[in-house]
C-alpha cells in the first residue's frame, strides 16, 4: 500500500432477498415425505378437537414435532394449512375409491362399494368429515379459501365423473344424466348423510342408507 493511501475496504457479496414478485408464495412451496404427513395429521387432529379458530401454529407445530417457523414458511397461514390437509385427504380417498370401484362387475357392486366407502369414512374417520365442513364454513368468510375450496370440489367432481364414464363405457352403469351432474348428486347424498350420521351417532341409519342406495340406483341403472 502506498504512503498516504487509505486501506481498501473488504467487500462481501450479499445475496439480495427475493422480491415479493419473485418469491414463491407459501401455497406453491412443496413439502413432502414423513414430516409433511406429521404436519397434516397434526392439523387434522387439532381442527377436529378445537376447530379452525383454536388451531394455532403453536398447537400444530408442537403436535407435529416441527418448528413454528417451518409452518409459516411452507403454508403461510393456518387456513392454507387446512386447505392442504383437506386436499391431501381428498386425493388419498379418491385414489382408494377408484381402486375399489375398478373391481365392480355390476351396477349393484358399484353402488354397494360407494355406500360402504361412505359408512367406513363416518365410522372410522369422522375427523375427515369435520375437516371438510370446517373448510366449507371458512370458505364462506374468506375469498381466497373460497377459491381453493371450489377448486377442490371441482376436481373431486371431475374425478368421480371420470369413474362413472368408464363404468358406463364398460356397460356396468347406465347413467340417466351427464356424468358430472350424477357425481354432484352422489356427493350431495353422501355429504348430507355423513352430516346426519355424525349428528346422531347412536341412531340406526340402515333404512336411511337403503333409501340413499335406491336414489343412486335410479341414477345409475336401467
Amino acid at each position: 500500500m502506498a504512503p498516504g493511501e487509505s486501506p481498501a475496504k473488504e467487500t462481501h457479496a450479499v445475496a439480495a432477498p427475493p422480491s415479493p414478485s419473485t418469491a414463491a408464495p407459501p401455497s406453491s412451496r412443496s413439502l413432502s415425505g414423513e414430516k409433511a404427513q406429521r404436519i397434516v395429521e397434526a392439523m387434522r387432529r387439532s381442527v377436529a378437537q378445537r376447530g379452525t379458530a383454536g388451531s394455532t401454529f403453536d398447537h400444530v407445530s408442537r403436535e407435529a414435532g416441527v418448528s413454528r417457523g417451518l409452518l409459516h414458511y411452507y403454508f403461510g397461514t393456518k387456513e392454507q394449512l387446512l386447505v392442504e390437509a383437506v386436499r391431501r385427504d381428498c386425493e388419498l380417498r379418491t385414489e382408494l375409491l377408484e381402486r375399489q370401484l375398478a373391481g365392480a362387475q355390476t351396477a349393484e357392486d358399484f353402488i354397494d362399494l360407494m355406500a360402504q366407502s361412505l359408512q367406513a369414512t363416518v365410522r372410522e374417520d369422522p375427523d375427515f368429515v369435520t375437516l371438510l365442513f370446517e373448510l366449507f364454513t371458512l370458505s364462506r368468510r374468506n375469498a381466497d379459501i373460497a377459491v381453493e375450496y371450489a377448486g377442490l370440489m371441482r376436481r373431486m367432481r371431475e374425478q368421480v365423473a371420470a369413474m362413472l364414464t368408464v363404468a358406463q363405457r364398460e356397460r356396468i352403469l347406465h347413467l340417466h344424466a351427464e356424468p358430472e351432474a350424477v357425481a354432484e348428486i352422489l356427493f350431495s347424498l353422501g355429504d348430507g348423510l355423513a352430516l346426519r350420521m355424525l349428528t346422531e351417532p347412536d341412531r340406526d341409519f340402515t333404512a336411511t342408507v337403503r333409501a340413499g342406495i335406491a336414489c343412486a340406483r335410479g341414477l345409475l341403472t336401467d
